[in-house]
């Protein structure tokens, strides 16, 4: 595997493409990639667990200090039901359509720039913010222009996005059912030896994967993969949430903005304002979060883990409620070195594939020859009518049923 360059102090940005990294293979994910981080929202589920919890909270998210739209308003073709989720980023409501639909609108409205007073609609900037605020409007316009592109089962669907009210808003479709992280908290408190059944895991992280590689074949990164931005709908497919260019631009653009990444999640990349982001970065938050499945709570924190890794103490745990194989992915994706990880998510997603299929053949020739299915009463009946009147071995037919004359 080529060595790609992780330091340079380049960062991609919406528009701001990558120059193209040398590499010897062929690879599934090439190219320029644009950052999608995500914003300070956790989810946009009206039933998700609002406490602070570890698979959910990002370092850097601030309260909101501005108030949401007041409930009826109007924006667009669309109608405020009630609030959803709120942060210091954004908002997001539950909305109706013309007919009558409901759809997830987010809005931007960062409370470190602008504030909103209950009842009113346009927020007001500061003159001091102004240049910070449009920069952030406009590439989370961007981001919807973006999301737009990607029509995916396992990612969230953006119908459309629009300016009013001196801001922008996003609009998605509202999905019913729950996020990954209630999944494995309700597991958790079950008691399980295993958190999430493999089965269910694997079959829920082969479709997300899918999803994941529609984005990154779309030169777009997510940055900010966990449990709580993963939603299953009632039939358990995955849906990928919470996408966020602007937050991530006023990080490397604005000195109050802290960079925003979710302990446990967070690649060791993320950490440092000079590191090379690519689709291993994501590779990463995606086997922490297998890791979370298996385990029902984050990995060590990757600042952490270059001080003292403990990871491969847990990760053998875990070999006595799972497969070793399985086991074996989420190591190689939380490789500290970015190069040691799987580099796209196709050669990931090709090794779970194979690992499963070859768990399948196993099951299916270890599993005992099924007994014969019982006959009818009366096809049993007329096999013995049969046998009655065939000739016994070693007895002329002639001598059969003469014993009378």
């Amino acid at each position: 595997m080529a060595n790609w360059p992780h330091g340079s102090g380049r960062r991609a940005v919406p528009g701001v493409p990558l120059p193209r990294r040398p590499d010897t293979r062929k690879r599934a994910d090439n190219g320029r990639y644009c950052v999608l981080y995500k914003s300070s929202i956790s989810q946009d589920n009206p039933e998700a667990i609002t406490v602070p919890n570890p698979m959910t909270e990002s370092k850097g998210a601030t309260p909101p200090k501005s108030a949401p739209l007041p409930i009826g308003t109007l924006l667009s073709n669309y109608r405020i039901v009630k609030k959803l989720a709120s942060g210091g980023f954004s908002f997001v409501y539950l909305a109706t359509d013309e007919t009558g639909a409901p759809v997830a609108i987010k809005e931007y409205l960062p409370s470190s720039l602008a504030r909103r007073k209950p009842g009113e609609l346009i927020p007001v900037v500061p003159e001091e913010s102004a240049a910070s605020f449009r920069l952030g409007l406009k590439y989370f316009f961007e981001e919807g222009r973006s999301l737009a592109r990607i029509s995916h089962p396992s990612v969230v669907r953006v119908v459309n996005f629009f300016r009013e009210n001196s801001t922008v808003y996003m609009v998605m479709n509202y999905e019913l059912g729950k996020t990954l992280q209630e999944h494995i908290l309700h597991a958790r408190q079950q008691g399980r030896a295993k958190v999430l059944r493999e089965h269910f895991i694997r079959k829920v992280f082969h479709a997300l994967m899918s999803g994941l590689r529609e984005v990154h074949i779309h030169k777009l990164l997510h940055l900010d993969i966990k449990p709580g931005n993963i939603y299953l709908r009632e039939d358990e497919s995955p849906i990928l949430l919470d996408f966020g260019a602007a937050r991530q631009i006023l990080t490397m653009e604005a000195a109050r903005f802290q960079p925003m990444y979710t302990p446990g999640f967070a690649a060791p990349e993320l950490y440092g304002k000079h590191s090379e982001l690519g689709p291993w970065t994501d590779i990463y938050s995606l086997g922490a979060t297998l890791y979370a499945c298996m385990a029902g709570m984050p990995p060590q924190e990757a600042n952490q883990r270059e001080k003292d890794d403990r990871m491969a103490e847990s990760l053998t745990r875990l070999r006595t409620s799972y497969t070793n194989g399985l086991v074996d992915l989420v190591e190689w994706c939380l490789r500290l070195t970015p190069s040691e990880r799987p580099q796209s998510v196709f050669r990931l997603q090709k090794e779970l594939r194979e690992q499963t299929n070859a768990l399948g053949e196993q099951a299916a020739a270890s599993a005992p020859a099924p007994a014969a299915a019982e006959r009818p009463i009366a096809s049993r009946f007329l096999t013995l009518l049969r046998k009655r009147d065939e000739p016994a071995a070693g007895v002329p037919a002639r001598e059969i049923g003469t014993s009378g004359d």
